[in-house]
């Protein structure tokens, strides 16, 4: 295999400035992987032994989110450490989504590009000396590289891998040489492992963040058959995303062999997280509810675990809600580089609970806004949605503690629930909990005014009403 030539020549251009004191970092991001998609969180089909035993010896966070229930935002939240209302992508692309006859509101169209003048963590951290390189899925502009980045591995504007996960890759840039029938997620754990093994030297940080498990589901050849044999879970049981799990895990248990033959195992920081919840059709992650692009527990918990040797106890739990923009200043501090000068920062470090202590985290209200629309996956989904017609329409959410308030645009309702005793939110008690229901819309109102969230108050004069009971009706006949 060819390596490609971006590798060596950063291998010789960057000094080794602080020896191997300093961590690194190795963040591993997947899309559409839902909270219960892995071995340590419950799944009973899919296999992930690798990402089981980091999970074992690091610390697993049980209310972990994502800043945002899809791609875009989700990615945008994270690498800037802002809530949507301050980088205004709010939704993958800036077109309206789903039928118009069926929206009742203008959606607020925002941006589609992350503004190149935020500061990323990656800024950060390039600055600091270390090596950095983005390997995957980047979607927040053409071209990753200004945005913090001295490797980009098949960054660009795209969602999903452009051509499907078997070649040929013709808009995947920096893929270097690959076999005719060579699965892209082994490609991007051997460039992955290939740079692990290429960099001992310096400090580096790597935001391997795979296009696996997003759609096309395009099963990998080899596992077929295995999992098309083996008994189904009560939870999950669909065979070309048990593959594409496995693929990823693979990758994963290849990379950390690389960093122990290199010597940099115990000197490398490695952190676990998904962009969102699971595809709908595909996966489950029960007992919560709903999926991507539902602001429902199932479609912005997602799994997250930080391992540390020497730092961050093996075999523990924490139970404290965290979020996304929280990475940010974590990794700031994991790593000892100065975060931006005058840009704000909606999150806090997660450094007190990763060491073990008390930390705000506890004390704070998580966010988030969404003033667009995302289309049903059709049937099947009505159970998960307040209607079969979106996954989700305009709204804002708030959870504060073990309480949780969603407000929907269209019609002004909310929808409050009580996730310590009922974390299916099954039950809204939003008519009898009316003085939690005020405290929650204030501080929603006061967060949506601080951070210039943009309200759609706008009626759409395509909207027919008559149409859109008309399709209600016949998806949920339909089921």
């Amino acid at each position: 295999m060819r390596v490609p030539a971006i590798f060596c020549a950063l291998l010789f251009s960057v000094p080794v400035l602080f020896g191997e004191e300093r961590p690194n970092l190795l963040f591993i991001y997947l899309d559409d992987f839902g909270w219960k998609d892995t071995g340590f969180m419950g799944s009973d089909f899919y296999e992930t032994p690798n990402l089981d035993a980091l999970a074992e010896e690091g610390m697993v966070f049980t209310n972990a989110y994502s800043a945002s229930a899809n791609c875009a935002p989700a990615r945008a939240s994270l690498l800037s450490g802002q809530y949507t209302p301050r980088h205004k992508i709010y939704n993958v692309g800036t077109g309206p989504r789903g039928k118009a006859k069926h929206r009742r509101l203008l959606h607020v169209p925002g941006v589609d590009v992350l503004d190149p003048s935020i500061t990323t963590w990656a800024n950060c951290i390039q600055e600091a000396g270390y090596l950095t390189a983005t390997m995957g899925k980047w979607h927040l502009s053409d071209d990753p590289l200004p945005y913090g980045f001295e490797v980009n591995v098949a960054g660009t504007h795209s969602g999903g891998p452009p051509a499907g996960y078997y070649p040929p890759h013709p808009k995947v840039p920096g893929l270097g040489d690959y076999s005719d029938d060579e699965y892209l997620t082994d490609t991007l754990s051997d460039r992955a492992e290939q740079f692990v093994r290429e960099n001992r030297e310096s400090p580096w940080m790597l935001y391997l963040t795979h296009f696996a498990v997003h759609t096309p589901l395009n099963p990998k050849k080899e596992y077929v058959e295995k999992y098309e044999n083996k008994e189904p879970g009560e939870l999950h049981d669909h065979v070309a995303m048990a593959t594409m799990i496995q693929s990823v895990d693979e990758g994963v248990g290849r990379i950390v062999k690389a960093l122990e033959e290199t010597g940099t195992r115990e000197n490398t920081i490695i952190v676990f997280f998904s962009d969102n919840g699971g595809y709908g059709p595909a996966t489950d992650m029960a007992p919560l509810k709903g999926y991507k692009g539902t602001y429902y527990e199932g479609g912005i918990r997602v799994p997250f675990f930080v391992n540390w040797p020497g730092v961050v106890e093996g075999g523990t739990t924490n139970d404290s809600p965290i979020i996304g923009v929280d990475l940010f200043p974590t990794f700031c501090e994991m790593l000892d580089v100065e975060g931006p000068e005058g840009q704000i920062l909606d999150g806090v470090s997660l450094m007190p609970l990763l060491k073990g202590g008390a930390s705000e985290v506890t004390d704070r209200a998580l966010f988030w806004h969404f003033p667009a629309y995302l289309q049903s996956f059709g049937k099947g989904a009505a159970p998960e949605q307040r209607d079969p017609l979106f996954r989700s329409r305009p709204c804002s959410v708030i959870r504060k503690g073990d309480w949780k308030l969603l407000e929907f645009y269209e019609s002004g309702e909310f929808e409050l629930y009580d996730l310590k005793t009922d974390i299916g939110e099954e039950d809204d008690l939003s008519g009898t909990e009316v003085e939690k229901l005020e405290l929650l819309k204030s501080d929603l109102d006061g967060w949506r005014k601080e951070t210039g969230a943009d309200i759609p108050t706008e009626l759409n004069p395509e909207f027919d009403h008559d149409s859109e009971k008309k399709a209600i009706r016949k998806a949920m006949a339909r089921g």
